[in-house]
C-alpha cells in the first residue's frame, strides 16, 4: 500500500483517521484533564467539520425535494409510489421497535445500577400539536434559520407541486432550482472529502473527554442498543431484502458501505443524503426520478436508529433504572410513539433526544432520567445513524421492486466508484404523442 494518505480509497482513510482519533484521544485521556484539551483543541475543529455539513442541509432538503416532485412526473402513479414508501417506512420502523424492546427485556439494562454520575439535561414536553406545527410551519423563513427541516419538507413538496400545476412557467423555475439543487450538491461533496480529517477530531474528542471508564456503568444499556442495531441490521434488512426485493443482502451492503460508513462518523442522516443518493441510483440500480424523490424523504423521516430502537430501549432503561413496572399498555405506547414520533426528528445531528422525550412523555416516564444518557450520547450516536442510513437504502430498493423501477444489472455489478464525478444526467424522454 501506497504512504501516499491521499491516494487511498476514501474508506481506508477514513479507517485511518478513526483508528488515529482513538489512539490520540486515548494518550489525551490518560494526561488527566482530557476533557479541557478535547473541548480547547478537538472540539473546534470538529465543530468546524459539522457546521460545514449543516450549513448546506436545508438548502440541499429544500432544492432536492422541489425537482423531485417535478421529476416524478415521468415515474407514473405518484400516489401509489409515496404511500408505497411511507408504508414500508411504517413496517420497518415497527419491526424496528419490537427488536427494541425485545433486546431491552432481556438484556435488562436499567436493573442492578448504583447512582450513576449525570450530566444536566433540558429537556422539554414535545405534544403531538408541536409535531403538527414543525410540518406546517407559519413562516417558512423562520422555519429555514430555525433548522425545521420537517417544515421545509412540506413546503417544498407544497411549492413542487405549485410549479408542476402551473406549467411551462413552473418548469423554467423547476430547472432554475435544479441548477442550484447541483451546485449545493457540489460543495457537500466538497465537505464529504474532508471526511478523514473530521472524523479524526471527532472520534479523538469522544474518547479523551470520556475514556473507556466512563462507559462502565452504563455498559449493558450500550450493549443493548448495538445488539438491537446489529440484529435489524443483519437480520431483518436481509430478510426483507431477499423475500420483497430478491436482490442480495451481501451485494446491498457492498453497494451502501460507503454510505453507511459516512453515516458512521458523521451522525447526520441528512449529511449522508448526497451519498446515499448516488448510492441509491449508482449503485443499488434505483430509478433516478424515485430516487432522488425517496432518498430525500427518508432522511428527512426515516430513523430506525434513532427514532425506533433507541427511545424502545431507552424507555425500558429509564422505567427499570427508576423502579417502576410497565404494562402491556406502556409497550404499546413506547411501540406507537417511537413510529409516528419519527415525524419530528428532524435529521440533523442529536434527533434521538427528541425522539426519546416525545417516547417517555407518552408513557408518562421522568424526563429528568434523560440526563443519565447524555454522557454516551456521541457513541451509541454512531451505530444509530448508521442504522438509519441502512434503513433509508434499504426502503427505495424495495419499493423500486414492486414498481419495476430497480435496474438488476447496476445492483449486481462492480460497485461503482463515487469519489469521481456525479455521472451526466440522461435527458428527459420525449413524451409519446397521445
Amino acid at each position: 500500500m501506497s504512504l501516499r494518505v491521499w491516494k487511498w480509497q476514501f474508506w481506508q482513510q477514513i479507517v485511518l483517521a478513526l483508528v488515529l482519533g482513538v489512539v490520540a484521544g486515548a494518550l489525551i485521556n490518560n494526561l488527566g484533564d482530557g476533557e479541557k484539551i478535547a473541548e480547547d483543541w478537538l472540539d473546534p475543529f470538529g465543530g468546524v467539520y459539522t457546521s460545514l455539513l449543516k450549513v448546506v442541509v436545508v438548502p440541499l432538503v429544500f432544492t432536492a425535494i422541489v425537482v423531485s416532485v417535478g421529476r416524478l412526473r415521468g415515474v407514473g402513479g405518484v400516489a401509489r409510489l409515496t404511500g408505497k414508501t411511507l408504508g414500508w417506512f411504517v413496517i420497518t420502523s415497527a419491526l424496528a421497535t419490537a427488536v427494541g424492546l425485545a433486546v431491552a427485556l432481556l438484556v435488562q439494562p436499567g436493573e442492578g445500577l448504583g447512582k450513576l454520575a449525570t450530566e444536566s439535561a433540558e429537556t422539554e414536553e414535545v405534544t403531538w400539536t408541536q409535531i403538527l406545527e414543525n410540518l406546517f410551519p407559519s413562516n417558512i423563513i423562520k422555519a429555514m434559520a430555525e433548522g425545521n427541516v420537517l417544515g421545509v419538507v412540506t413546503f417544498a413538496v407544497i411549492f413542487g407541486a405549485a410549479l408542476v400545476a402551473i406549467g411551462e412557467r413552473g418548469e423554467r423555475l423547476t430547472s432554475l432550482i435544479d441548477d442550484l439543487y447541483l451546485a449545493i450538491q457540489k460543495v457537500v461533496w466538497w465537505v464529504v472529502l474532508l471526511t478523514p480529517i473530521g472524523s479524526f477530531f471527532l472520534i479523538a474528542s469522544v474518547v479523551a473527554t470520556y475514556g473507556p471508564s466512563s462507559l462502565q456503568p452504563l455498559a449493558k444499556f450500550t450493549g443493548a442498543i448495538y445488539l438491537a442495531v446489529a440484529i435489524v441490521l443483519l437480520v431483518v434488512y436481509p430478510v426483507l431484502l431477499r423475500v420483497f426485493g430478491r436482490v442480495s443482502p451481501l451485494q446491498f451492503f457492498r453497494n451502501t458501505w460507503p454510505a453507511l460508513q459516512f453515516a458512521f462518523v458523521s451522525s447526520s442522516s441528512l449529511a449522508t443524503l448526497p451519498i446515499a443518493q448516488r448510492v441509491s441510483i449508482e449503485r443499488n440500480g434505483v430509478s433516478r426520478d424515485y430516487a432522488s424523490f425517496a432518498q430525500p424523504l427518508c432522511a428527512t423521516i426515516k430513523f430506525d436508529g434513532c427514532g425506533a430502537i433507541y427511545p424502545a430501549v431507552a424507555a425500558v432503561f429509564v422505567a427499570q433504572y427508576m423502579n417502576i413496572d410497565l404494562g402491556l399498555s406502556d409497550y404499546a405506547l413506547i411501540a406507537l410513539a417511537a413510529v409516528i414520533g419519527q415525524l419530528g426528528t428532524g435529521g440533523t445531528p442529536g434527533p434521538a433526544l427528541v425522539a426519546l422525550t416525545l417516547t417517555l412523555t407518552t408513557v408518562g416516564l421522568p424526563l429528568e432520567a434523560v440526563g443519565y444518557l447524555i454522557a454516551i450520547d456521541k457513541v451509541i450516536d454512531m451505530a444509530r445513524t448508521a442504522l438509519n442510513v441502512a434503513g433509508q437504502l434499504t426502503v427505495p430498493v424495495l419499493v423500486a421492486r414492486s414498481e419495476d423501477l430497480l435496474d438488476d444489472d447496476v445492483f449486481n455489478d462492480t460497485p461503482a466508484d463515487l469519489t469521481g464525478p456525479e455521472p451526466a444526467r440522461k435527458p428527459d424522454p420525449e413524451p409519446v404523442p397521445a
